[in-house]
């Protein structure tokens, strides 16, 4: 499908239908990332201001040093967060939401509040399917 401007179109109809078909792939790549459980919640966690990495660590259980490391890295990598690091003994870094990552943030909160406030209906109907995941990883 190709828009007045002769562009093809990724789709006819539907979200994907004003989007170029050549920035698809990029899009899709985007989505992944602010998508992704450790930078929703690592977004959501900075809102509040400036966190060293240990206190990241803290503030989100189950997320092991290297995917925390990686995580990081990669919303830097994409503008959404800022990393500033103290030329100070010991050497101290901090971690912030960059302009990008605060415009993300209540999409953020929204998904997060949205999860919260149906995890019980989703694990009755996980378990009805018999899909539950275990206790340990609720």
């Amino acid at each position: 499908m190709q828009d007045s401007a002769g562009m093809e179109m990724a789709a006819a109809a539907g979200p994907c239908a004003s989007i170029p078909a050549d920035h698809m792939a990029f899009i899709r790549q985007v989505l992944d990332r602010v998508g992704d459980k450790w930078s929703m919640l690592i977004i959501a966690v900075l809102q509040d201001g400036p966190l060293r990495y240990t206190d990241l660590q803290r503030q989100i259980p189950g997320i092991s040093q290297r995917m925390l490391t990686h995580t990081l890295r990669q919303l830097q990598d994409d503008g959404l967060i800022t990393r500033t690091a103290y030329a100070e003994v010991p050497p101290r870094v901090e971690y912030a939401l960059a302009p990008l990552g605060r415009g993300l943030h209540e999409i953020v909160m929204q998904l997060i509040g949205w999860a919260t406030d149906h995890h019980d209906e989703i694990r009755a109907n996980r378990a009805q399917a018999g899909t539950a995941l275990p206790s340990s990883r609720s």
